[in-house]
């Protein structure tokens, strides 16, 4: 399963997830891109968006999208209170459908 984080996420976070392939959008050369785009951009080599956008589900119609969306709910998005929502996104890897937002949460 590929995995792509949002930009405004601590790079550092990818090594958390363990056994999967996990890019930035910067690696991707997409910094920058607005949400449309990016995720049409990210549908093609990914299966799940990792950002902490909470306005991306009202802003986009995810539906058209192929590409399941984590949203991340934390404190801050320094890497310190990311690490905690790591085992709740890996839990909810396995059920996350394409064209749906999660939020997760502590």
């Amino acid at each position: 399963m590929k995995l792509l984080l949002d930009e405004c996420i601590d790079r550092k976070l990818a090594r958390e997830f363990v056994g999967y392939e996990v890019k930035t959008v910067p690696q991707m050369g997409w910094a920058g891109v607005k949400n449309g785009q990016l995720l049409a951009l990210a549908e093609a080599d990914f299966d799940v968006f990792i950002t902490v956008d909470r306005n991306l589900s009202f802003q986009q119609n995810l539906p058209q999208f192929d590409i399941a969306i984590i949203v991340l709910q934390a404190q801050s998005n320094r890497l310190i209170d990311m690490k905690p929502l790591v085992p709740k996104v890996l839990a909810t890897l396995a059920t996350a459908v394409k064209g749906q937002a999660i939020v997760v949460s502590l």
